[in-house]
């Protein structure tokens, strides 16, 4: 699963500037939104799907006030009740396989602006089912080594449940962490509670074969597509099996 923590170190390398982190804000309080309606409750105790958006938004740091306003905005029932969950697949450069997932009120134009996307940056969109079967859920938490061992560490998370642990990127200092989706809090709240400082935990669509860009152009190629994607205003998320290059984050960075 290395290619995921690579794509993260290369995004930590990047940054996020002013305007991404309004669009991240934006996409954090549609899916408490969605989170409330779909579990018929603004309390984060007693929904999960809450808690997990709730708990995201923190670990972006989304301001207090604006994830209460917005629990709040999302019991009166008229904000959200258009909106859909859509995915969208399709291919990338260098025979990438990539999953759009989108909220939208308007998926005619949603369609359309992802395809565009696609048609503009060296991919093509593909029907429904042509990508999905080379991923699968998982749960991911990073964590800060901060000092602490990282064999103890991989230990204590596989006793806690957890399905695998990546060895620490020595650039980074931070350990990842995959489990199965249902465990993810589970397994953070015992970190926490043994002083670990987690980063951020969630659950993501993890390839389960990756392609490798072994050519920088062609890796540069498949962020600025992915980038583009989820410069949409209706996208969400969006995975890619692409396996960058050890030294790519660098230079993507710079």
């Amino acid at each position: 699963m290395s290619g995921h923590s690579k794509w993260a170190q290369i995004r930590r390398s990047k940054g996020v500037n002013d305007a991404r982190r309004g669009q991240l804000f934006t996409r954090l309080g549609r899916e408490i939104v969605v989170a409330v309606r779909e579990g018929g409750s603004g309390d984060p105790n007693a929904n999960f799907r809450l808690r997990m958006a709730v708990q995201r938004a923190r670990d972006a740091n989304m301001p207090l006030d604006n994830i209460e306003r917005t629990i709040k905005r999302a019991q009166g029932g008229a904000e959200g009740s258009n909106l859909e969950e859509i995915t969208y697949e399709g291919y990338g450069p260098g025979g990438t396989a990539l999953l759009v997932q989108t909220l939208t009120e308007n998926r005619n134009r949603t369609v359309a602006e992802v395809r565009n996307a696609f048609n503009r940056n060296g991919g093509n969109m593909g029907e429904n089912g042509c990508v999905d079967w080379l991923f699968e859920a998982k749960g991911v938490i990073e964590v800060e080594l901060q000092g602490h061992d990282p064999d103890e560490l991989s230990l204590e998370a596989i006793d806690l449940g957890a399905d695998d642990v990546e060895p620490v990127n020595p650039d980074d200092e931070v350990l990842t962490i995959y489990t199965d989706p249902s465990d993810v809090e589970k397994i953070r709240q015992a970190l926490e509670a043994r002083k670990y400082k987690v980063l951020k935990s969630e659950s993501t669509m993890i390839p389960q074969t990756r392609v490798e860009l072994s050519d920088e152009k062609v890796a540069h190629q498949a962020i600025r597509l992915i980038e583009k994607l989820e410069d949409l205003d209706d996208v969400q998320n969006v995975y890619s099996n692409a396996d960058f290059p050890e030294t790519f984050a660098t230079s993507y960075a710079g």
